[in-house]
């Protein structure tokens, strides 16, 4: 296995425990420029997920979905491999459908201050289906829904993190607007379990497919169970909702159920439970 990673939102600390695999190389690199390597398959889960980070520089956050894409779809068409795109859930935008089926094409604005991410993906996937299409080159389009687990970077801004940073610290825990906005929480071990059984299903099968846990809790249901686990005293504090914050957001995966034989296995408490064990050990 070769990973390759700029290192913008992660730490080769991630990947310390891998280093004396016999099957495992590291590459330090940025998708941005082209990648010349001999590869079998090839995973683009290539851009900072995180609003602060990929806030912090749009149009590199722009330029890494799309000029990223380009490289990698080049690299596997010389390589005729296969090759996964990881795309978000981001791209429904503050959905008018919910749940949110793969049919649904989105409510998204391009021009505000999440658009670099937003409209970055939507573009790859564009990409991604037009090698497909014109090339027909072997693809795997997956859009994951919030993820949450160990090493997951304590200050990406992020509700998990967040919640759980604030709450082993005895600090507020930040809650935007009312708190009855929902997300969807997926365990990494089950988003992992996703991939590679996307990756190994029969070639027909390109996406994109809804990978993410369709059990929807509200911001307040969320911070009200990390106070718990950690014995925090912290109390909830309201900031105002920052602008294009979905209100919803909760996958429709009849089609993963279906053609992947996949859900997620890992309950919120349990999850949370690791996570909070990884971050409390960080201190």
């Amino acid at each position: 296995m070769l990973c390759a990673d700029n290192l913008f939102t992660g730490t080769k600390k991630n990947v310390d425990h891998l280093h004396n695999h016999p099957r495992f190389e590291f590459m330090r690199h940025d998708v941005c420029f082209p990648l010349y390597v001999e590869v079998d398959e090839i995973y683009n889960l290539a851009c900072p997920a995180s609003p602060i980070h990929y806030q912090h520089d749009p149009v590199q956050t722009t330029k890494t979905s799309v000029h990223g894409a380009i490289n990698m779809l080049g690299l596997a068409k010389r390589l005729k491999c296969k090759i996964f795109q990881a795309s978000t859930s981001e791209v429904y935008g503050d959905p008018s459908v919910h749940p949110q089926p793969e049919e649904y094409w989105g409510n998204v604005n391009p021009i505000g201050p999440r658009s670099c991410y937003d409209e970055g993906k939507r573009c790859a996937e564009t990409l991604f289906f037009d090698y497909y299409r014109q090339h027909q080159l072997e693809i795997k389009v997956a859009r994951i829904f919030n993820t949450y687990g160990p090493r997951m970077h304590p200050k990406d801004g992020r509700v998990v993190s967040n919640f759980i940073m604030q709450a082993l610290a005895h600090e507020d825990v930040t809650i935007y607007g009312d708190g009855s906005q929902t997300r969807s929480f997926c365990y990494v071990d089950d988003l992992i379990e996703g991939f590679v059984r996307m990756m190994a299903s029969p070639k027909e099968v390109v996406g994109p497919i809804n990978l993410g846990n369709p059990v929807e809790f509200t911001m307040v249901e969320l911070a009200e169970q990390v106070l718990k686990l950690t014995n925090s005293k912290s109390k909830l504090k309201h900031m105002p909702l920052p602008a294009d914050d979905p209100k919803q957001r909760r996958p429709d995966i009849s089609k993963a159920r279906s053609t992947l034989g996949w859900e997620p296995k890992v309950p919120l408490t349990e999850g949370l439970r690791q996570t909070v064990d990884y971050f409390r050990n960080l201190s």
